[in-house]
């Protein structure tokens, strides 16, 4: 698998995959999809600010015919920690390994940068996700940290009490 750095050109795709793959579409039911948040994942605003932080950067997967098939955002930390955010694969292009595979090169790349650990953060109540991640090396580290409430830009929770586990993987 193959990752490139977005351009700007590429933002509104993002922004558009980035949505229909973590929100609740009618009618789908599966844990790939964050039904505890409704509204949006994230907007140009959001993107723009996130791609504004030292040590950012959002890479695209393209499939054989360089279709935009995924991407994933990396953000270098000092010490080797790296932090991994919005992995997204077409919706209906998961159960294929594509996901496993936009991860495995996010870590290559984040590796051959200088990475030696990576984290990233996941709704607590999203068990069948964070035990996939954990199929994949990645262990609760006994760190949470609060979800934004109030912060329209990442949705609207649809219950009381959510936060993040901290997940963290050697690599």
């Amino acid at each position: 698998m193959q990752l490139v750095e977005a351009l700007p050109t590429d933002h509104d795709a993002i922004i558009a995959l980035t949505n229909r793959a973590y929100r609740q579409a009618e009618g789908q039911t599966d844990w790939k999809v964050e039904d505890l948040v409704a509204g949006q994942r994230i907007d140009a605003s959001l993107l723009a600010d996130d791609l504004a932080q030292p040590g950012a950067v959002l890479l695209i997967a393209r499939d054989a015919v360089g279709e935009h098939v995924g991407h994933v955002r990396l953000d270098a930390g000092e010490g080797g920690a790296w932090y991994l955010s919005m992995l997204t694969v077409r919706p209906d292009r998961q159960d294929g390994g594509l996901g496993r595979a936009v991860l495995e090169a996010a870590e290559d790349y984040a590796r051959a940068h200088g990475a030696r650990r990576m984290q990233m953060s996941v709704l607590h109540a999203r068990e069948a996700l964070i035990a996939w991640y954990g199929r994949r090396g990645y262990g609760k580290t006994g760190e949470t940290k609060p979800f934004p409430y109030g912060d329209a830009r990442f949705g609207t929770p649809t219950r009381e009490g959510l936060y993040f586990e901290v997940l963290e993987k050697a690599l």
